[in-house]
């Protein structure tokens, strides 16, 4: 436990990743309404916003001549092509000034971005957020809807090579319910959940 007073005293970035349509949004977008110490780093991405996604806030939305240029000028901790379609980054900048300010950074990408972070920062934390079983993944990802029965296919396929790798990360959190799994990664990091933090607050 004495371990988890040095990580409060000494920020640094976690990395939140596990298998497509586990919820990593879902609970990233939770920790941002409800822990007030934690920067939820905002990605770059060449797709289109999906209804409700503000530019910005969930992401960056550039074309792919900005995000061309963001990789030229080395402005990108990571950056990966998704399911074989759009590419995602993470800006370096707001990432290194909300640590050198001293403040808990969560980054929610990819298994790859998650790799490529670790690469460049080893210091990094990685968290995998597993679903609860196999079938409860296939049921979150077809109840979307925004995938086509050939994307969901292929999301699945791609999903079964992500869950094998959650032993490459420090941590393992089940998302069984959000704001539970949202306490976890927050504990992680700081030491104590969101609802300890609304108590002493």
């Amino acid at each position: 436990m004495v371990s988890q007073g040095t990580d409060r005293s000494r920020p640094r970035l976690t990395v939140l990743a596990g298998p497509t349509a586990v919820g990593k949004g879902t609970v990233a977008a939770y920790i941002r309404h409800h822990a007030s110490n934690v920067v939820l780093s905002v990605s770059a991405t060449t797709r289109k916003p999906r209804p409700g996604e503000i530019d910005g806030v969930h992401y960056f939305f550039v074309d792919d001549a900005e995000f061309d240029r963001l990789i030229r000028d080395n402005e990108l901790l990571e950056w990966a092509t998704v399911h074989n379609s759009y590419r995602y980054g993470t800006p370096r900048k707001p990432v290194e000034k909300a640590l050198a300010d001293g403040k808990n950074v969560l980054l929610e990408i990819d298994l790859q971005g998650a790799r490529t972070v670790r690469s460049h920062m080893p210091e990094a934390r990685l968290i995998f957020l597993a679903p609860p079983s196999w079938d409860e993944l296939v049921r979150r990802l077809r109840g979307r809807g925004t995938e086509s029965p050939e994307e969901q296919a292929r999301r699945l396929r791609t999903a079964k090579v992500e869950l094998a790798a959650e032993g490459e990360f420090d941590a393992v959190v089940v998302n069984d319910d959000v704001a539970r799994a949202a306490d976890r990664v927050v504990h992680l990091m700081t030491g104590s959940t969101i609802e300890e933090q609304h108590l002493h607050g």
